[in-house]
């Protein structure tokens, strides 16, 4: 797999640059690795593409975790805590609040990197909340977030060989 694109939000690239040298070189040595070919193993369904190969994104994701868990890279959990003080009494909040929880993909020496292979409007998410709420908990200093370009999303089994490499810095 090879980083088709970079973009660097809130300086994020030149941070990591000068700060983690040697966690981006990792970043960038595990997307080198991950083995797409491997992953084109659907078969689309769909009407405009009906029984051509596409990547799965699952398998793409479980590539990265294998890779990153072998590096000594980690998940981070943290629980939601939702306050009530504004709700009014009439209202009753739901059960589903409880347990609900945000999940860092991969973090190692205050940098978290996120891989998004499926549900992309979740990439402005992942960059512009997550990393930062990661961030102001202590977990990080600055993220990575890996995406795949247009071309590659659209060979995929959801509607990526290329990504996009996004850098987040918290100030």
């Amino acid at each position: 797999m090879i980083i088709a694109g970079r973009y660097s939000f809130n300086r994020g690239e030149e941070y990591i640059q000068a700060n983690y040298p040697t966690l981006l070189h990792e970043i960038e040595d595990i997307i080198s690795r991950i083995n797409v070919t491997a992953c084109k193993t659907k078969e689309s369904k769909e009407k405009t593409m009906t029984g051509r190969m596409l990547f799965d994104p699952k398998m793409l994701n479980l590539f990265f975790k294998v890779e990153f868990f072998q590096r000594e890279w980690k998940k981070q959990k943290v629980w939601c805590e939702y306050p009530t003080d504004f709700y009014t009494p009439d209202h009753r909040s739901r059960a589903i609040m409880k347990g609900a929880f945000r999940e860092m993909d991969f973090i190692k020496d205050d940098v978290g990197v996120e891989v998004q292979f499926g549900k992309y409007s979740f990439m402005v998410y992942n960059v512009c909340a997550k990393m930062t709420i990661f961030n102001k908990m202590g977990f990080i200093k600055a993220g990575v977030e890996i995406v795949p370009i247009k071309q590659f999303a659209d060979e995929m089994k959801c509607r990526p060989e290329s990504l996009t490499l996004s850098s987040f810095y918290g100030i």
